[in-house]
Order: C-alpha cells, then structure tokens, then sequence
C-alpha cells in the first residue's frame, strides 16, 4: 500500500514522503490517525499544494515540544508510595501515576508520554525517567520515589 505522508512518522518518513507500508499498519494507524493519505494522483497533487502548511504545523508542534522540554528537563518529581522495611514497594509506580506527579506541579505531561524502558518501578529510590514529547523532543526528569509515613 502507497500512502503520503502528512505528518513525520518515527522511523517512516517525513511530511511529503511518498513510502510503502503494509496495509494494516496504513488502514488502521495512518490513515485513521490523519496522518498519512492514499497515494492517488489527485492526493498527490494536492499535497504538493499543501506542503508548505504542513511543514509549517509541524515547525510549530517541534517549537512547541522544545518549550515543553525546557520546562520539564531539570525537574525533580517526589512520589511517596507504600513501602516496607526493605524499601519495596506494596505495588508499583507507573506512567499513570508519573503523569499525576506532573499535575501536582503544574506540568502538563500525558501518560503516553511517560517512557520507562525498565518498566514499572518496585522499590524506593532515585530514577531517571524519559518524556517522549514529540519524535525529535526527549527530555529527562530525576524520579524520587519515597517511603510514605
């Protein structure tokens, strides 16, 4: 399946793009998504037509995303949770309750953002944990999960 990009696709391509994907992957994610159109002539053209406002929303949304990372990078977020003597955790501490953190200080980060490459976290401590903002945005924030009284 041809289809034409509209928006950048990590590891895919860039707005304009004309590239093969599998027909799944197109009916159900990129073309529901808005991100991508069907490589017909008349798409074809009109997207031509439109590039430059693509690539100008997406200069924006990539602005954006940058602001959104100068506020976060350097942030220090502290979640008391349930813990035993040990220092483990009765249960784990995740995106959600990442994403909660933010709230609690006026960051706005939405939970599919939240990267945790190691997964939940069980145990108190200090972590480092990546925010996806945008394909070409990362950002890091120190995670220090303590013993709650």
């Amino acid at each position: 399946m041809n289809v034409i990009l509209l928006d950048n696709v990590e590891n895919l391509g860039k707005i304009g793009d004309l590239v093969k994907v599998k027909p799944g992957y197109g009916r159900n994610y990129l073309l529901p998504q808005g991100k991508a159109a069907l490589a017909t002539p008349g798409n074809i053209k009109e997207i031509e037509a439109r590039r430059a406002e693509l690539e100008k929303a997406a200069a924006e949304e990539l602005a954006n995303a940058k602001s959104r990372a100068a506020v976060i990078e350097g942030t220090e977020l502290v979640i008391p949770a349930n813990a035993g003597s040990e220092g483990k955790l009765f249960g784990s501490v995740g995106p959600i309750d990442i994403a909660e953190a933010f709230g609690k200080v006026q960051i706005e980060v939405e939970r599919s953002e939240v990267r945790m490459p190691d997964g939940p976290i069980h145990a108190v401590g200090e972590f480092d944990i990546g925010v996806h903002l945008h394909p070409e945005v990362d950002a890091t924030v120190k995670l220090r999960v303590v013993a709650a009284d």
